[in-house]
């Protein structure tokens, strides 16, 4: 089966995900500059850059379950009300309380959005080319987050942080019109009439599917996370403070980031389908976390760019790699429930990771703290070799013995018919 099947894919993930990720990724140069204001330490940048996803990990679980009640469509919806309303409303806070709150409420939207359109993609794509597909999604969501900070930038430049951020917000609003004309509810197997209820003993279920599993993969998930949030805050941070760039530089040079994966999601789901996940993820963590230990040795935009780019490099090889590897450990008929706790595992480590990164910051400054940050990228790398086991093959293991299964239980039942057919009397056949 190719992706040509797939085409209805456009509407219902592919576009709206363009412009959710050129909502959030408008907020990566912005954030934390916006946030600094407010308080002038690294400390508070990490905290509202961390809330977020902290509301993202209070979302996750609960609206894993609500997926068969409300539907993927409305879902999204949601999703994409309470970011886009949060974000707007956020260029308008006072306190940097109201920045941490406004942003629970923008990473609980976050939760809606990213695990409707993750399920929907596990459930409406076989697996042979769930790696692609979800390759794809991961690459699009990488064209938004190279748009949106160049975008983000020139804004702030010319109009403030202020206006680049409401911007953001209107972006991910224009989703609801989208949904509401253009996405098609799909059908779904979690979604049968009589599995409507929010049934809580479900998640005890999904975890005792396959604790080893999910704990192996859910801290390489953990480690994965926290070196991609990472890179968020240090890089934008590093640019304005330590180097002295305006934000229309800064914005620029997490562009070109985003720009060099934007190129690397198509190979990065081709590895995925024929060689495997780990043969994808191991080398881009690593890849990752060599190119965030050469932050500290960059001085200009010029080479703080290279190095961001090499950053890009890492990240697109490994675009898709957690979400495919959540599809691939999900099981059957409870996808909605797991990927809920899956995303729960990794948001957990985009939440620790910018306020980690902004406290060490304070403590020892950005230079070895970005040296920390690349030996988390070792550290994933390391976990997902050692202790991940590959899951690419499983289907294809599975596909041919269901198959042949089927077929021998066809067999056999076309032989209990014939020989049913030979024992009966000449007198049955005639009433038959």
């Amino acid at each position: 089966m190719s992706l040509s099947k797939h085409k209805w894919l456009l509407l219902s993930i592919y576009i709206p995900t363009v412009m959710f990720s050129f909502g959030q990724g408008l907020l990566v140069p912005i954030l934390p500059l916006y946030a600094a204001e407010y308080g002038g330490s690294y400390s508070l940048a990490g905290l509202v850059v961390a809330a977020g996803w902290i509301g993202t990990m209070i979302g996750d679980v609960p609206v894993g379950m609500l997926l068969r009640k409300i539907g993927y469509k409305n879902a999204m919806i949601i999703g994409s009300a309470l970011f886009g309303g949060a974000t707007i409303a956020l260029a308008f806070a006072g306190t940097p309380f109201e920045l941490v709150a406004l942003r629970i409420v923008a990473g609980i939207g976050i939760a809606f959005y990213q695990i409707s359109r993750h399920t929907f993609v596990a459930h409406q794509v076989p697996p042979d080319i769930r790696g692609r597909a979800i390759a794809v999604f991961g690459g699009i969501n990488r064209v938004g987050h190279f748009i949106g900070p160049l975008v983000g930038g020139f804004v702030a430049a010319f109009y403030g942080l202020a206006a680049a951020i409401m911007v953001a917000g209107f972006v991910v609003l224009g989703i609801i019109v989208l949904a509401i004309l253009l996405v098609r509810e799909p059908a779904s197997p979690d979604s049968e009439s009589g599995k409507k209820a929010l049934d809580f003993g479900v998640l005890k279920e999904v975890v005792q599917h396959n604790p080893k599993e999910l704990a192996a993969g859910g801290l390489a998930q953990v480690f994965a996370q926290m070196i991609r949030a990472g890179r968020q805050i240090v890089i934008p941070l590093y640019g304005a403070y330590a180097i002295g760039l305006d934000p229309a530089q800064v914005g620029q040079v997490v562009s070109a980031s985003h720009f060099v994966e934007m190129f690397l999601f198509i190979p990065a789901g081709i590895i995925m389908d024929r060689w495997g996940r780990k043969a994808a993820a191991i080398p881009s963590f690593t890849i990752m976390g060599g190119a965030m230990l050469l932050v500290p040795f960059t001085d200009s935009y010029l080479s703080l760019m290279i190095v961001a780019s090499l950053i890009g490099i890492g990240q697109g090889i490994g675009s898709g790699t957690m979400m495919t590897l959540g599809a691939d450990l999900a099981p059957p008929g409870k996808t909605g429930e797991f990927l809920g706790i899956w995303r729960l595992i990794g948001d957990s480590g985009h939440a620790v990771a910018p306020m980690a990164i902004g406290v060490v910051a304070d403590i020892i400054g950005l230079y070895l703290t970005a040296g920390i940050v690349g030996g988390i990228g070792f550290m994933s790398a390391g976990t997902i070799g050692v202790f991940v086991r590959e899951t690419r093959w499983d289907s294809e293991e599975e596909g041919p013995a269901a198959e042949s299964e089927e077929a021998e239980d066809s067999d056999e039942a076309d032989e209990s018919e014939s020989t049913q057919s030979r024992d009966r009397s000449p007198q049955q056949e005639l009433r038959d």
